[in-house]
C-alpha cells in the first residue's frame, strides 16, 4: 500500500491549465467513484480550489505508488474528456511520506499563494468531507486527513504565520484597529465603491466596526455595496459633511485628482472638536492631498505606507513559516510511527483470532470429559482460556511489533507463515 497525491497549482501551471480541471462539488462527489476503482486505488479524495487541484489517494495491498500515479493521471484526463498529454509538465507527483508532507504544507497554508491563508484548511476539510459522503475515505485518509488537520491547527497554535496582514485592504483595517485600539464603536467611511473598497469593507465587517458609510459617485452601487454589509449609502456630493462622522475613511475611487483636500479636512475636524481621524488612501493616482497629513491630529496613510507594511509582515511570516516547516517534518514521522500501528493491526487481529480458534477448538474437543458445569464454572472455564491466550500471544505480538517497528520484513513473513497468516 502506498499514498500517491497527483495535482497541479498556481506554481506549476496557468490559470487557463487549471480552471480545464477545477471540481465543482457535485463533479467531485461523482468522480470519486470512477477514480476509485478498487484495483489499483482503494481510497481517494479531490482537492479542487481556485489555485490547485490535487487528487490524493491510498493505492490497493497489491499496487505500488507508480501504478498509482499512473491510474491518477489517466483519471484526470478522462474525467475531462482531455488528451492524456494535455497537462504537459504542469502535473507533479508525491509518493508516500513526500505526499504525506506535501498535504501537511497544503493544510498548513505553507504552499498557499499567500502563506498563511485561513481558507485552505476548510478547502481540505471539504475534500475530506466529501470523500467520506462518497464513501471513498478508508482507514489510511482517515488516518491521514486527520493528522493533517491537527498538525494545521499546531502551525497556527505555535507560530505567527497568520498573525500579521499581507493584503492592502486588510493592512488598511489593521492599521486602524491599532490607532484606535478597538473599532467597535468607530464609524468607517468608505469613499469608492470598488474591489479594494469591497474587500476593505469585508474586513472592517469582520473587526467589528460599529458603523459602515459608503459614499459613491454611482449612488446605486454604494447601495449595493453598503446593503451587503449592513452599512449606509451617504451622498457623495456632500463628502464634507460625511467626513465629520467618520473616525476612520478609506479611499478608493478611480478619480484623477484629490477628493479629499486640506479645506475639506479641516472643516470636518472642526466639525468633530478636533477628534481625531485617521485617512487611508489606497488609490492610485491618489485621492487624499498628502497635505491633510500635516494638519494636528489628522493621519495620513497611502498605498506605499501600507506595502512598506505588508513587506515587513511578509517577511515576518516567511520566518515564521521556517517553524512551522519544522512542525510539519516532526508530524511527518509521526504520521510513518501511525501508519505502521495501522499497517501491523490486521496481522496483530488475525494472529489473535488464531489463537483464540485454536484453544476454542481444543475446548470443544474435550469439554465432553468435564461432564455437567455450572454457569458459574462455564464462566471461570472461558476467562482461564482467554487469559491463557493472552499470555501467550502477548511475547509473540510484542516481538511481531519489534520486527514491524524495525523494518524487518522477513521476520514478520516468518510469524505469519508460522501461525498461518495470510
Amino acid at each position: 500500500m502506498s499514498i500517491v497525491l497527483v495535482g497541479l497549482n498556481h506554481k506549476s501551471a496557468p490559470i487557463e491549465v487549471r480552471e480545464r480541471l477545477a471540481f465543482s462539488d457535485e463533479a467531485c462527489a461523482e468522480s470519486l467513484h470512477a477514480l476509485v476503482d478498487g484495483d489499483v486505488l482503494s481510497e481517494g479524495l479531490i482537492v479542487s480550489t481556485c489555485n490547485r487541484v490535487e487528487v490524493l489517494a491510498a493505492t490497493s495491498t497489491t499496487a505500488n505508488s507508480s501504478e498509482g500515479a499512473t491510474r491518477i493521471s489517466r483519471f484526470l484526463s478522462e474525467s475531462r474528456d482531455l488528451p492524456p498529454n494535455f497537462f504537459g509538465e504542469h502535473l507533479y507527483t508525491h509518493a508516500d511520506d513526500a505526499a504525506v508532507r506535501h498535504l501537511f504544507r497544503v493544510a498548513s497554508s505553507l504552499d498557499s499563494m499567500m502563506v498563511g491563508e485561513p481558507q485552505v484548511l476548510g478547502q481540505v476539510r471539504r475534500a475530506y468531507t466529501l470523500a467520506v459522503s462518497a464513501g471513498t475515505a478508508g482507514r489510511v485518509l482517515h488516518r491521514l486527513l486527520h493528522h493533517a488537520l491537527h498538525v494545521a491547527k499546531r502551525v497556527r497554535a505555535e507560530t505567527g504565520i497568520a498573525a500579521s496582514a499581507v493584503s492592502i485592504s486588510y493592512t488598511a483595517v489593521e492599521l486602524g484597529r491599532k490607532i484606535f485600539g478597538s473599532l467597535k464603536g468607530s464609524t468607517v467611511l468608505l469613499v469608492g465603491a470598488g474591489e479594494m473598497a469591497e474587500l476593505a469593507a469585508e474586513h472592517l465587517a469582520n473587526a467589528g466596526a460599529s458603523r459602515l458609510l459608503v459614499a459613491n459617485r454611482t449612488n446605486e452601487t454604494a447601495r449595493q455595496l453598503a446593503a451587503k454589509f449592513n452599512g449606509e449609502a451617504v451622498d457623495f456630493s456632500a463628502l464634507s459633511e460625511q467626513l465629520a462622522q467618520a473616525d476612520i475613511i478609506i479611499c478608493s475611487t478611480g478619480a484623477s485628482d484629490y477628493v479629499v483636500t486640506p479645506r475639506m479636512a479641516e472643516a470636518a475636524l472642526a466639525a468633530r472638536r478636533q477628534r481625531p481621524a485617521f485617512f487611508i488612501d489606497i488609490s492610485v493616482p491618489r485621492n487624499v492631498d498628502p497635505a491633510v497629513g500635516k494638519i494636528d491630529n489628522l493621519f495620513v496613510f497611502d498605498v506605499d505606507d501600507l506595502e512598506a507594511v505588508v513587506a515587513s509582515n511578509i517577511r515576518e511570516r516567511e520566518r515564521e513559516a521556517e517553524r512551522a516547516e519544522l512542525i510539519v517534518e516532526s508530524e511527518v514521522m509521526q504520521f510513518q510511527l501511525a501508519l505502521r500501528s495501522l499497517d501491523i493491526g490486521p496481522t496483530v487481529g488475525a494472529l489473535r483470532q488464531k489463537l483464540n480458534d485454536i484453544a476454542q477448538a481444543e475446548l470443544k474437543r474435550h469439554r465432553a470429559r468435564l461432564g455437567d458445569l455450572s454457569p458459574e464454572q462455564e464462566r471461570a472455564l472461558e476467562a482461564l482460556l482467554a487469559s491463557t491466550v493472552n499470555k501467550i500471544s502477548h511475547p509473540v505480538i510484542s516481538r511481531l511489533r519489534r520486527s514491524h517497528d524495525t523494518g524487518i520484513e522477513e521476520d514478520m513473513q516468518a510469524w505469519r507463515d508460522i501461525f498461518g497468516i495470510e
